[in-house]
């Protein structure tokens, strides 16, 4: 059984790598990258024999206390988690539980991260290869140290499965994602002044301590008994032991749980407060087709989770704006926070029927125009879009008490909104994203999908720059001469230029979906 899901597996993984060639591409970055880590880390581990015992212990124990940490926090805070052998999946077929465990982890260990976790886990022989004692207690250790990476991720991906069914728990999960990123630049930039003022008695304490921790224990064990401290050795060796059995007692009761849990239905939380007669936004936006899929396009703003990551992001550059103009002492960033906003709401839409998945059948067998549901779509965003874009110009530049430049940079910022509404409806109509299907974790991400989304959005930074290029010309000429001109124009130009493109953006995505729609959809059936 482990064997054959294994192969399951990497049949899974062949097709899907046949079926898309970004995310075959996407798999040789990431292979050609991670080589690229594990020899500058083996490298490191292995020129780091010649250094004293103690500057040995806290470098591993500080580098795989960090990679521990990484393996149990990435699957809930970051896309791209591999989900070919989700439990969930799983629940319907009479497998054996023990024998689903093992399969589960096998398979974790021969994924990309699990093979070079392992190698570089391996590689600390190298620091210990004058000493074939201590070598063989690193190999004892670095296969504790990976199965331990592999089994806490697993572990929590359990958990997320379980807790994930109820809706207040992903509330508060994407708030303290929210939180998190929100904190990240001040943290990063702290710790990074941190460390590169602390003296090698602080990381040594900071490693000492992690090494009584399931973090790092593992890692300070060839160290210790190289400092000749055996029981301090053992001891730490059983800690790590002990997590790891944890982790895997606690891994196989949430799998256990899981598959013997329904999937999760939307519907009684959606279904149990529904009223008759009560048509929500549908009764507020007129009665035409462009209006029907603004009311439904916006109701899935306020209560999708994967849309919600996307409104949660739009309080980071803020943030962190306001955080680097203070420490800076610079007003420029509070000025830019207007167009940025502006460039982040103007393509929110670009995935936008990616996003409806299978329900976009439903635009297809109601026969609606593509032009109506381009205009829907941007109706509705502009309900909150426009006025986000507005205050994020007026109230920094008051705060910043530049209000010379405040036509210039509202001319930008309604230029690249409209600009980008129009182009995003082009593109939308165009590209399938690989996106979160309904119901998942909004943080994941298909295989391959973080290298496609991001040279899709990077293309379609780079044609927006070039159709908002007269706004950022009149504006530069006005910090150039100073002159008072210059912005009422390039304000006056964003305006007029912003409703060009838009329009003819509409039309164009209109035709292009009336035209691609089959094709669209039947890219969306293959994502499932």
């Amino acid at each position: 059984m482990v064997a054959h899901l294994l192969k399951l597996r990497l049949l899974v993984l062949k097709n899907t790598l046949l079926r898309s060639p970004w995310q075959l591409v996407a798999v040789i970055f990431g292979g050609v990258y991670g080589l690229g880590l594990l020899a500058s880390g083996g490298a490191g581990l292995f020129f780091l024999s010649r250094a004293p015992v103690d500057l040995i212990r806290t470098v591993t124990v500080l580098g795989g206390s960090i990679l521990v940490l990484g393996w149990i926090l990435i699957p809930l805070l970051a896309s791209g988690i591999d989900v070919t052998l989700a439990p969930d999946k799983l629940r319907t077929f009479p497998i054996p539980l023990n024998q689903l465990l093992l399969g589960l982890f096998v398979s974790g260990v021969l994924g990309v991260p699990g093979i070079m976790t392992l190698l570089l886990s391996l590689a600390t022989i190298g620091t210990w290869w004058q000493y074939p004692l201590l070598a063989l207690a690193a190999m004892a250790c670095a296969v504790v140290a990976a199965a331990t990476c592999v089994v806490g991720s697993r572990m929590v991906v359990s958990l997320a499965t379980v807790f994930f069914s109820g809706r207040r728990f992903r509330e508060v999960i994407g708030l303290v994602a929210l939180v998190l990123l929100l904190l990240s630049g001040p943290i990063i930039g702290t710790l990074t002044t941190g460390f590169g003022t602390a003296s090698f008695s602080t990381l040594a304490s900071y490693a000492e301590v992690l090494s009584w921790t399931p973090l790092g224990a593992v890692w300070a064990v060839p160290a210790e008994l190289a400092a000749g401290n055996g029981i301090t050795a053992g001891a730490k060796f059983l800690i790590a032991v002990a997590t790891l059995v944890a982790a895997t007692l606690l891994w196989r009761h949430n799998l256990a749980a899981v598959l013997v849990t329904p999937p999760h239905s939307t519907n009684r939380h959606t279904g149990a407060g529904a009223r008759a007669g009560k048509l929500g936004l549908f009764a507020r936006m007129p009665g035409t087709p462009a209006g029907a899929v603004a009311a439904r396009c916006l109701t899935y703003w306020m209560r999708d989770p994967r849309y919600g990551r996307q409104l949660t992001s739009l309080l980071i550059a803020p943030a962190l704006m306001v955080f680097y103009s203070i420490l800076f002492d610079s007003t420029n960033f509070l000025i830019a926070i207007g167009p940025f906003l502006a460039l982040t709401l103007s393509l929110a839409i670009f995935s936008d029927v990616s996003y409806d998945s299978t329900a976009f059948a439903a635009h297809l067998a109601s026969g609606i125009r593509g032009i109506d549901d381009r205009r829907g779509r941007i109706v509705a965003i502009s309900v909150f879009a426009v006025p986000i874009t507005l205050l994020s110009v007026i109230v920094p530049i008051a705060f910043a008490g530049t209000w010379a430049l405040l036509p210039a940079i509202l001319g930008l910022s309604i230029g690249l909104l409209l600009s980008g509404f129009g182009l995003s409806s082009v593109t939308s109509a165009t590209i399938v994203m690989p996106v979160p299907a309904p119901g998942e974790n909004p943080f994941a991400s298909r295989p391959g999908g973080g290298f496609s989304a991001m040279v899709s959005t990077f293309a379609t930074w780079g044609i927006l720059s070039l159709l908002v290029l007269p706004e950022i010309a009149l504006l530069v000429t006005q910090l150039i001469t100073g002159q008072l001109f210059w912005g009422w124009l390039a304000l006056l130009v964003g305006i007029a230029l912003g409703i060009v493109f838009l329009r003819l953006g509409v039309r164009r995505g209109g035709v292009r979906l009336d035209v691609r729609g089959a094709d669209l959809f039947e890219s969306l059936q293959r994502q499932r």
